[in-house]
C-alpha cells in the first residue's frame, strides 16, 4: 500500500533560546528534520510534506535540501498538533494508503519501529507509537488494554491516576490517509490549552466504531529535543550508536570515543579510522583506507587503500583515487587526485586536477581564487612538482613535467619540461656583520626611547 509522511516542523523552540527553528539544530552535523526526515524514507514513501512555522523559508530550504520532491505547507498560527496535521490535508487529499505523522524535533524513530506501524494497521485503524517511561513527567498517557487503546490523555488533563501510568504517547501516528485527515476535521479545542490535539483522533475514531492501537518502541527512539542540554544528549545518543555500528560492520575505530561522524557518513569494511577525526557531512571512505588521527573530513570520497593525515582537512569535491597519500598539514578542495598521488604535507590543492602517481612537494599551493573568480589547476600524470611551488591558476602543467623548488608558474608547461619561476639569487659578501650591527643598534635606541 502506498505511503505518505507528514513531519510536522512548525515549532519556534522558546527553550532553545535561539532565533533558529527548533528543528534546524544540528544532531551529527545535519538539522534535525533530516534525521526525521531519512526515518521516514524507509518506508518509501510516495507523499512527504513537512508542516512549517516559525522560520518557515529556512525549514522549506532544509527540508528540499534532503528531498527535493517533498512539499512544505506553512502553519501560520500554531494552534497544537491536530491543526498542524490539517495543514497538510489539502496536499493530501485523495491520497491512498496510510499516512504516518512524525516529528522533525524526535530524529531518532527507527525503520524497524515505523514498520511495526504499519503491520498494525492490519488489526487497527489508528495505530499510535509508545513507550515505557522511566519518568513519565509531562507526556501524555495512554490508556490501553493490551495492544487496544482506548485513549490518549494529555498530561494538563490527567487525573492523578492517569498520570501515575507509565505508557507514554509519542506522538507518532499512522492511519489510513483518508480516515485520517476525516478525524482531524473533527477534533475540538475544548481542553486546558485550548489547542487541537491530534491525540483526540483515538477517542473519535472509537467513538465510531472504529479500533485503535498501540506499538511500543524503547524510549530512547522516542528522544524529543526542546532545550540546547537534551541537543546535546541526542547528539551523544547518535555518535554512541553510530560508533558501535560502525565497529560491527568491521571498521577499526582506534580510539571510538573521540570519532565524530555525521548522518551519512559511509565507512567500508577494514578501513581505519585514527583518534580525533570529526566527519562532517557527504563523506563516503571505502573499504581498506585510513584516515589517521585528527583529520576533518566534509562532503569528500576517499577510495580504497588511500591514506590520509595526520592533521590533514578534505573539503567538498575532494575525490582521492586508490592508494592516494594525503599527508599532515595538507588541505585538499574540489580536487580530482587520480591513484597513488602522493601530496606529503603543508600543502594547499583546490579547484585542481593531477593525474596519477604525480608527487606534490612540501608547501605547494594553488592559487585558484583572483578576488572574483575560481580558476583550475591541471597536473598531468606522473608529474613533479618542487617544494613551495605556487601554481596560478588557470594554469597546467604536463605528463611527466617538473617544477623547480619555489617557483612561481604562471605558465603552462608542456609533457617533459622543467619550469623554474624564481628571481635570480644574488649573495653580498660580508654584509651580514654589519646588518646585525645596525639592526642592534637600532634596537637599542628603541629600547633606551622606552
Amino acid at each position: 500500500m502506498p505511503v505518505s509522511l507528514v513531519i510536522l516542523a512548525a515549532g519556534q523552540g522558546t527553550r532553545m533560546n535561539s532565533e533558529r527553528p527548533k528543528v534546524l539544530h544540528h544532531i551529527a552535523a545535519a538539522p534535525m528534520l533530516h534525521h526525521a526526515m531519512q526515518a521516514g524514507q524507509a518506508l518509501s514513501p510516495d507523499r512527504v510534506v513537512v508542516v512549517a512555522g516559525h522560520g518557515a523559508e529556512a525549514v522549506r530550504k532544509a527540508a528540499l535540501a534532503f528531498d527535493d520532491n517533498c512539499e512544505v505547507v506553512v502553519q501560520a498560527e500554531q494552534l497544537g498538533t491536530g491543526h498542524a496535521v490539517a495543514q497538510a490535508a489539502p496536499l493530501l487529499a485523495g491520497a491512498a494508503g496510510d499516512t504516518v505523522v512524525l516529528y522533525g524535533d524526535t530524529p531518532f524513530i527507527r525503520a524497524e519501529t515505523l514498520e511495526a506501524m504499519l503491520l498494525a494497521r492490519a488489526r487497527h485503524a489508528v495505530v499510535v507509537l509508545g513507550f515505557e517511561a522511566r519518568d513519565p513527567g509531562r507526556y501524555g498517557r495512554l490508556i490501553a488494554e493490551g495492544d487496544a487503546l482506548q485513549r490518549i490523555v494529555e498530561y494538563k488533563d490527567a487525573t492523578d491516576e492517569e498520570r501515575a501510568i507509565t505508557l507514554c504517547n509519542s506522538g507518532v501516528i499512522c492511519a489510513d490517509s483518508a480516515t485520517l485527515f476525516d478525524l482531524v476535521a473533527a477534533l475540538g479545542n475544548d481542553n486546558a490549552a485550548g489547542e487541537y490535539y491530534l491525540t483526540d483522533i483515538v477517542e473519535l475514531a472509537r467513538a465510531r466504531g472504529l479500533s485503535a492501537g498501540v506499538v511500543t518502541c524503547p524510549e530512547a527512539e522516542t528522544m524529543g529535543i526542546n532545550t540546547r542540554a537534551q541537543l546535546a544528549e541526542a547528539e551523544a545518543a547518535f555518535q554512541s550508536r553510530a560508533r558501535a555500528e560502525a565497529l560491527e560492520n568491521g571498521v577499526t575505530l582506534t580510539a571510538p570515543d573521540t570519532v565524530f561522524f555525521a548522518l551519512d557518513t559511509h565507512i567500508g569494511r577494514d578501513a581505519i579510522i585514527g583518534a580525533n577525526v570529526v566527519f562532517g557531512p557527504g563523506v563516503t571512505i571505502e573499504s581498506e583506507a585510513e584516515i589517521l588521527s585528527f583529520c576533518h573530513l566534509t562532503g569528500c570520497h576517499v577510495s580504497r587503500g588511500a591514506s590520509v593525515g595526520p592533521f590533514a582537512r578534505l573539503r567538498p569535491g575532494a575525490e582521492l583515487a586508490e592508494d592516494v597519500h594525503v599527508g599532515n598539514f595538507v588541505e585538499i578542495k574540489n580536487a580530482i587526485l587520480d591513484e597513488g598521488v602522493k601530496v606529503g604535507h603543508l600543502t594547499y590543492l583546490g579547484d585542481a586536477d593531477v593525474g596519477e602517481f604525480t608527487n606534490i612537494g612540501a608547501g605547494t599551493v594553488t592559487c585558484n581564487y583572483d578576488g572574483v573568480n575560481k580558476h583550475r589547476t591541471r597536473i598531468g600524470k606522473r608529474a613533479f612538482i618542487g617544494s613551495d611551488t605556487m601554481l596560478v591558476a588557470p594554469v597546467s602543467v604536463g605528463d611527466g613535467a617538473m617544477t623547480g623548488s619555489g617557483s612561481v608558474i604562471t605558465q603552462d608547461v608542456p609533457g617533459d619540461a622543467v619550469a623554474l619561476g624564481r628571481a635570480k639569487q644574488v649573495n653580498k659578501p660580508g654584509l651580514a656583520p654589519k646588518l646585525f650591527d645596525m639592526y642592534k643598534e637600532i634596537k637599542a635606541k628603541r629600547q633606551k626611547g622606552a
